[in-house]
């Protein structure tokens, strides 16, 4: 059972997801305890490749209140624990365009280590985006007659 202490809603939106990855992430130990208390932000973030390493970019984590000097800056760059396989095969996938990293969210494992579930995406237009809301309520609509008929 997995605890999930916060999610990126824009992702999905944004992006449509092609693969999803199960991660690791470099913390400072105040850093787990304020994502603990679910204090972390993932909009507007993202991963990138470099030196053969993954970087996660724009995440906020809130300073732990009794950590006083020993908190860290909340948009650091944290570095993010893959497999050189793995980022050998993410790193031929991002070289085709419009591919990108996103985490759609963070959450705690059964060992209570912190996880990213990090995605390989290709962004969305504008009219793709609205495609989207469009079928979803029309779904929505279909299954509501459904439910309707049985009773």
């Amino acid at each position: 059972m997995t605890k999930l202490v916060a999610s990126n809603k824009s992702a999905r939106r944004d992006y449509d997801v092609t693969e999803t990855l199960e991660v690791g992430i470099e913390l400072v130990g105040s850093e787990v305890k304020s994502i603990r208390d679910g204090n972390v932000n993932l909009k507007d973030s993202f991963a990138r490749i470099e030196n053969g390493e993954v970087f996660l970019y724009n995440t906020h984590i809130s300073p732990y209140a009794q950590a006083s000097y020993l908190n860290v800056d909340p948009l650091r760059v944290r570095r993010l624990l893959l497999h050189k396989n793995q980022i050998r095969k993410l790193y031929s996938s991002l070289s085709q365009r419009g591919h990108t990293l996103v985490p759609l969210g963070i959450y705690f494992n059964e060992r209570g280590r912190v996880k990213i579930e990090l995605a390989l995406c290709k962004g969305r237009r504008l009219y793709d985006r609205r495609e989207a809301i469009k079928r979803r309520e029309i779904d929505l609509e279909m299954r509501k007659a459904v439910k309707g008929k049985r009773k």
